[in-house]
C-alpha cells in the first residue's frame, strides 16, 4: 500500500480515514490545515500548514515519504486577500483565483493538479476507505414508499440540474414542490431554513413526514476531492425539516459515521436510499 498523505480539512471525515489507515496498518501522515482541521489529528504523524502554503505541503508530505494524496474534510472558501501564501501558493495564486471565478470545482481542480504534477497519485475519501459510498437500495431497515418516487425523482433531477450550473449539490422536494436548493451556505443551512422559513402547510413535520432531500455530485465535478457527504447532523436536521427521508446516487455519496448514521435514522423513521447514477 502506498503511504497516503491526508490533506486534513474540518470535520470527522479526516479523521475516519487516518484511523482506517491505522487499523489497516497503511501509513499515513496528516497535513492539517489550520483553522480547520480537528485537533484529534494530532495523534498521528504530520504537520500544520496553511491554507496557501502549497510549497510546505508538498515538501512535507515529500520528506515524509507519502506517494499518495487525498484532500478531505470542510474548508470555506478564503478570503484572498488574506491568505498568507509560500512562494509556491504565491506563484500558484492567480491561477487559484482566476480558477475560483468559474466555481469550486474549478478552483479544486487548479489544486489538485499542482500535486499531481509532483508525482503524487491522488486518491478519492471512497478510495482510501472504500465502504464510505453509499450502496443501492436502502441503508437501514426503512425503505421510500411508492408515495415517495415522484420526490426522489424530481429532487434528484433539480440536485443534478444545480449541479451542472455549479450552484450546489442538494435539493428539497416535498409533494413535487421545490422547497429549497443547496449553494453556498451547505447542506446543513437549507435544510435549517427549510425547518424554520418554510410553512409546515407546504412541508412535513415531525412525526408526520413528508418530503426529500437529494444530494447528487456536479456532472462537472472532480469526484476523487468533493463527493456529496452526509452525516449525523443531515439526518437530524432533515428531520426536524419534516422530511421522510435522503436520497443519492450509489457509490457517489458519502456517508460518515456510518453505524450511526443507521442507527439515528431508523429510531426516526427516516429513509436514506441509494439510486443508480
Amino acid at each position: 500500500m502506498r503511504k497516503l498523505g491526508l490533506i486534513a480539512g474540518g470535520g470527522t471525515l479526516p479523521l475516519e480515514i487516518a484511523e482506517h489507515c491505522a487499523q489497516a496498518g497503511r501509513a499515513v501522515f496528516i497535513a492539517r490545515l489550520k483553522g480547520f482541521a480537528r485537533p484529534e489529528l494530532n495523534r498521528f504523524p504530520g504537520v500544520d500548514v496553511g491554507l496557501a502554503e502549497i510549497g510546505k505541503t508538498i515538501k512535507a508530505l515529500k520528506r515524509a515519504g507519502c506517494q499518495a494524496v487525498c484532500l478531505v474534510g470542510n474548508v470555506s472558501r478564503p478570503d484572498f486577500k488574506t491568505l498568507k501564501p509560500d512562494l509556491r501558493g504565491l506563484a500558484l495564486l492567480p491561477a487559484i483565483i482566476a480558477a475560483a471565478r468559474h466555481g469550486d470545482d474549478a478552483l479544486l481542480r487548479v489544486v489538485l493538479n499542482e500535486f499531481a504534477k509532483e508525482g503524487f497519485v491522488i486518491e478519492g475519501a471512497h478510495e482510501a476507505k472504500s465502504d464510505l459510498t453509499l450502496a443501492k437500495g436502502p441503508l437501514g431497515a426503512v425503505s421510500p414508499g411508492s408515495e415517495h418516487q415522484g420526490d426522489i425523482d424530481r429532487a434528484l433531477l433539480v440536485a443534478r440540474e444545480i449541479g451542472r450550473l455549479d450552484v450546489g449539490q442538494g435539493a428539497v422536494v416535498c409533494d413535487g414542490l421545490v422547497l429549497a436548493v443547496e449553494a453556498q451556505e451547505g447542506t446543513d443551512a437549507m435544510l435549517r431554513r427549510v425547518a424554520h422559513e418554510i410553512p409546515t402547510a407546504i412541508r412535513g413535520t415531525p412525526g408526520a413526514y413528508r418530503g426529500v432531500l437529494a444530494k447528487a455530485p456536479k456532472p462537472i465535478q472532480e469526484t476523487r476531492i468533493d463527493l456529496p457527504t452526509i452525516g449525523l447532523a443531515t439526518v437530524q436536521r432533515a428531520a426536524a425539516a419534516g422530511l421522510a427521508g435522503i436520497v443519492g446516487e450509489a457509490g457517489r455519496l458519502l456517508v460518515l459515521d456510518r453505524e450511526a448514521v443507521i442507527e439515528l435514522a431508523d429510531e426516526l423513521g427516516l429513509f436514506i436510499f441509494g439510486v443508480e447514477p
